[in-house]
């Protein structure tokens, strides 16, 4: 039994450091001088590590900050809608009954299988209708409704007791301010969970940023990696050092919202 567990102990950790190679590869290009990128065998360390590259990524006419900023921008803002207006509609699946309620629901969870691509056309004609093609509203508004959002934390509200609801409604509080009150709390686990999921979406979205933004000025960072390639040469150094950058964010969100993600995961587990 000890053989075995040591046994699957390194094939775990074997795969684990496949996965983590190609990060490790790309954030000693950042620091490689232009002729080491493509050395053989693959040489993972620097000789001589440089900081020119990330320099050069946050400084010059073509600084990435712009980009950074307004990836910022639309990811934050599309999190926070997202998160607020799926757990409004979680606690109406879950602890507000209405004839049709579960048939909407599933109806509503149908939707999951359209393929974001078919909704390209209509959207392109939407925004342009109402104003808000060309700029951050067409990445942020969509952002806020989350079909996988309202099914996750509508599966964590029912794991909840309904003895907590009544309670309350017994001494005279409604839906709104047991919700406030009661229940987002008792979610913090789900709704950290599913903002650092959410946060990742939208910083890594490069299909919507690509077809809705026009100007230069609005690019987000999948599209800022762009200006170092060019019909003949691929800045690999340059792009290695803006892409490491680009992880600092979604590093920071992990560590901040951890503990959230355990207990998230720890009761999930209890429950099952």
């Amino acid at each position: 039994m000890q053989i075995n567990k040591i046994t699957v102990t390194l094939v775990m950790l074997a795969l684990g450091l496949t996965m983590i190679f190609p990060f490790m590869w790309m954030i000693s290009t950042s620091f490689k001088m232009p002729n080491e990128v493509f050395v053989y065998p693959v040489q993972l360390f620097p000789t001589i590590p440089v900081m020119e590259h990330h320099i050069a990524v946050w400084t010059g006419k073509n600084s990435f900050l712009p980009y950074y900023l307004n990836s910022l921008k639309v990811s934050i803002m599309s999190m926070v809608g997202a998160t607020l207006l799926s757990a409004f509609a979680a606690y109406g699946f879950a602890r507000i009954e209405f004839k049709g309620r579960d048939t909407l629901f599933f109806l509503y969870l149908t939707a999951m299988m359209i393929p974001p691509q078919i909704l390209f056309v209509p959207k392109f004609i939407m925004f342009d209708w109402v104003g808000i093609y060309n700029t951050h509203w067409s990445l942020i508004l969509p952002g806020w409704f989350s079909i996988f959002g309202v099914f996750m934390m509508r599966q964590f509200l029912l794991g909840i007791p309904k003895d907590l609801t009544e309670a309350a409604m017994i001494d005279g509080a409604g839906h709104l301010k047991i919700f406030i009150r009661l229940m987002l709390p008792l979610i913090k686990p789900a709704l950290a969970t599913f903002a650092i999921i959410d946060f990742s979406w939208n910083w890594n979205d490069y299909e919507n940023a690509l077809i809705f933004l026009l100007d230069k000025s609005l690019y987000t960072i999948p599209l800022g990696l762009q200006n170092f390639i060019d019909e003949n040469y691929v800045d690999y150094n340059l792009m290695m050092a803006a892409a490491s950058a680009a992880m600092i964010p979604m590093i920071i969100l992990f560590f901040i919202g951890q503990k959230y993600i355990i207990q998230s995961v720890t009761s999930s587990a209890v429950k099952g």
